[in-house]
């Protein structure tokens, strides 16, 4: 909705999954819907729209950067209120297809962890899908990145899927003795 309104387009919201742009200025819809957003699906009205495509673009363009901007914010929301403070990338430019990069970083407070400080980094692609890595993180500390991880699904309206959005890497050997996350997504402690 924010999107349609930086063009001035008026619209009506029939249900939470569905948007309809009814008016755009300098065109005739004769009382028919311009554009309609049902459940991310985005389709025009090529019967008076005769720029429909090209329109369709400039919201998905406008759409694509504030939900870049919208991603940022969430992981930075969640994550620092689960305890975790933002390192910059200050050697990241962005391009065509990454336009954020940076890390959060948390501490473990066990006792007998040696690997006190996690770091996760975060990529933000062109359209405002989030990728996230990291190697090795202690128990308490994945536990705290679990809840915001979370939070951020429940703010995007979706799940991460085990394959797709969860890539599992190989463990270093140097930390085969320590706990990790196992694919079912239990954390194992070795210790």
């Amino acid at each position: 909705m924010e999107a349609v309104e930086k063009f001035n387009w008026e619209y009506e919201i029939k249900s939470d999954n569905e948007v309809i742009v009814t008016k755009i200025p300098n065109t005739k819809l004769h009382g028919e819907y311009a554009i309609k957003i049902k459940n991310g699906t985005v389709t025009y009205n090529s019967y008076y729209l005769k720029n429909g495509k090209e329109l369709v673009k400039e919201l998905q363009s406008e759409f694509f950067t504030l939900n870049v901007e919208y991603a940022k914010k969430t992981i930075l929301t969640e994550f620092e209120s689960v305890g975790f403070s933002l390192k910059k990338d200050y050697d990241f430019e962005p391009n065509e297809e990454v336009k954020e990069k940076f890390f959060m970083v948390g501490y473990s407070k066990l006792d007998n962890e040696d690997e006190k400080r996690t770091e996760i980094e975060f990529s933000i692609l062109k359209d405002g899908t989030i990728i996230s890595d990291s190697n090795y993180i202690p128990y308490d500390v994945h536990e705290l990145a679990d809840k915001a991880m979370e939070g951020i699904e429940k703010s995007f309206g979706n799940t991460r899927r085990e394959g797709i959005e969860i890539k599992r890497k190989e463990i270093p050997v140097r930390y085969k003795n320590k706990s990790y996350c196992s694919a079912s997504n239990k954390i194992i402690a070795k210790n």
